[in-house]
């Protein structure tokens, strides 16, 4: 090759050029659906209805259940879901939170020894605004982590939007806290 071939070549893809890529191509089913597809049937009412197998429960409890998402973030990506179908983390019931509770330490552990993750990120995403895309069904997810794996913090781990100084907010987070019985 020329020089210049040399050159014209470090346009194409799949040329080295600093970025790490994830593929995930089985996103693509859950990006092409669209909002439409959990429109007819919550997939957390439905899925402890299923046989374990079908439903991609790997644990029942009374008040909760585990089971795998089905579109992951990373593999071994769980979900802990109360049975009633509830919005958001304050309508749970003090027994639904215990429970998402324990079982959410237990999927960790399962998936530390299992998985041989080296961490995991926790989250319940509380409605469509902040990026729920079941937000009618609380859900936690437990994602598992490798150090070797793509993580998108740090990329905004240097940015941050706060439109109200701390002060402020701890103000009125403390006038509202309910004093202790």
């Amino acid at each position: 090759m020329t020089d210049g071939e040399l050159e014209d070549a470090a346009l194409l893809a799949g040329v080295p050029d600093g970025f790490q890529r994830l593929w995930t191509p089985h996103r693509m089913a859950y990006i092409k659906a669209g909002p439409e597809v959990l429109r007819h049937e919550c997939p957390f009412c439905a899925a402890p209805e299923k046989s374990d197998a079908d439903g991609l429960i790997v644990a029942r409890g009374r008040t909760a259940y585990v089971l795998l998402n089905l579109f992951p973030y990373n593999s071994g990506h769980l979900l802990v879901c109360p049975y009633r179908h509830i919005a958001t983390y304050d309508q749970a019931t003090a027994e639904e939170v215990a429970e998402i509770g324990e079982l959410t330490q237990i999927g960790m552990r399962v998936l530390r020894e299992v998985a041989r993750c080296d961490g995991f990120n926790l989250g319940m995403n509380q409605g469509a605004v902040a990026g729920a895309g079941v937000d009618e069904h609380l859900h936690q997810h437990i994602v598992p982590r490798w150090a070797t794996d793509a993580n998108f913090f740090p990329i905004i781990a240097k940015t941050k939007a706060l439109p109200q100084l701390l002060g402020e907010v701890r103000d009125a987070v403390s006038a509202a806290w309910p004093t202790p019985a």
